[in-house]
């Protein structure tokens, strides 16, 4: 049974980019401080597309995948 993530992690930014462990967890960190996060705070799908210019249903939808 597949699940809607509302929160996204390294290992789904390294898939998404094809990049490495390291440099998801550099973009989630740039993306905390620009939208004013605390380190231990979570990113959201919704805040990565805002930030990276994707478009939410293909990243939703690759993440279901």
């Amino acid at each position: 049974m597949k699940t809607n993530h509302i929160i996204i992690y390294p290992k789904d930014v390294q898939r998404i980019t094809e990049k490495s462990d390291w440099y998801g967890r550099m973009l989630l960190k740039k993306i905390r401080q620009q939208f004013l996060k605390e380190p231990h705070q979570f990113v959201s799908v919704d805040e990565f597309c805002q930030f990276t210019g994707l478009e939410l249903e293909k990243v939703t939808r690759f993440l279901n995948d």
